[in-house]
């Protein structure tokens, strides 16, 4: 099987190369692709250096599936290109609400890949992964009416330079120096900002209607979704706040069994000292973790959540790569 990765110098590229290792796919030729200003770069692949290519020049026909890891942009620009030889698996937001192009969480949708008409699959945003792969059990035993999330999300969301001035800032504020942000709308460390992507007219972030039209489209428009992002000075991993109100009567026991058995969920329910999980505990996991498991009395059929996840893992690495182990299960690599 040849692979090639597209940002392979980034965030998300480097975290997609070291899943792949993990997992063990055979992989025939590798190749490593980014910018021209990457392109030269070496990379350590399974013991065997990789010489980075330059995007503009790469032959796409080389790889049978292809990662884009490197922003939108960067998608809008090649991914149908390289698509007319190869399948594409795009971690932007460019295609996601492209009625032809599927949004796969491979364990909630997989059957949703028939609907492919681009060689194009749609990686979902990072907190919808996580929220999705933890509604769906749920789900399709209580049928969800309505979701309140609120998600509390670290700065790798937003890539390695984010990352950096968190660093940065978290020195100079210690060192009491004032603070300039660069990345962020205002000083990140020891701080929390409620705005995550640009704002649109109705009030809410770019990144809060993701969360909305794309668990729609993963489980079905039926569900009512509202949800408010809020950026921490965290390193890894996203957190969510999550209220359900279902249709169905439901107990906490076949909560609590529906999520524990569900491929990629863990539940951590312990109501006591440290029994729940945190970002920093879920950090370089491929679970997705279900903590604070209780009823909301205020409202009729009503569930309280906590839910932690990986988020360059699970929202972004892990699930592409398991996209990928999902076409050639299902034979769609030998067409």
């Amino acid at each position: 099987m040849n692979i090639a990765i597209v940002g392979a110098t980034g965030n998300v590229g480097r975290k997609t190369l070291e899943v792949l290792e993990k997992k063990g796919l055979k992989i025939d030729n590798l190749y490593l692709v980014a910018s021209s200003k990457s392109a030269g770069i070496k990379i350590k692949f399974k013991g065997k250096e990789y010489e980075v290519s330059d995007l503009e020049n790469f032959d796409f026909s080389k790889a049978k599936i292809i990662f884009f890891a490197a922003g939108g942009k960067i998608s809008e620009k090649f991914a149908e290109k390289a698509s007319k030889s190869s399948f594409v698996i795009d971690n932007s937001s460019f295609f996601r609400m492209d009625q032809d192009v599927p949004l796969i969480v491979p364990q909630v949708n997989p059957e949703d890949l028939k609907n492919m008409k681009k060689n194009i699959i749609a990686n979902p945003n990072c907190s919808t992964a996580q929220l999705v792969i933890a509604l769906k059990p749920l789900h399709d035993l209580f049928e969800i009416k309505r979701v309140v999330v609120s998600t509390y999300q670290s700065v790798s969301g937003g890539g390695k330079a984010p990352m950096d001035e968190l660093i940065e800032q978290t020195k100079m504020a210690l060192g009491g120096k004032n603070i300039e942000s660069k990345n962020f709308t205002k000083q990140i460390a020891f701080n929390a900002i409620p705005h995550i992507d640009t704002f649109s007219d109705s009030g809410y972030t770019k990144e809060e209607l993701k969360m909305t039209n794309e668990t729609k489209k993963i489980l079905g428009d039926k569900i009512d979704l509202t949800a408010t992002c809020v950026r921490l000075p965290i390193s890894v991993s996203h957190s969510e706040s999550v209220n359900i109100q279902f249709k169905k009567s439901f107990s906490l026991e076949k909560v609590k069994q529906a999520l524990d058995s569900f491929e990629g969920c863990k539940v951590i329910d312990e109501r006591n000292d440290g029994g729940y999980i945190t970002p920093l505990e879920a950090e370089g996991k491929d679970e997705t973790f279900i903590s604070r498991i209780r009823e909301d009395k205020t409202i009729e059929n009503g569930l309280n959540l906590w839910i932690v996840s990986d988020n360059l893992l699970r929202g972004a690495a892990l699930n592409a790569v398991e996209i990928a182990e999902t076409l050639i299960k299902n034979n769609f690599y030998g067409k």
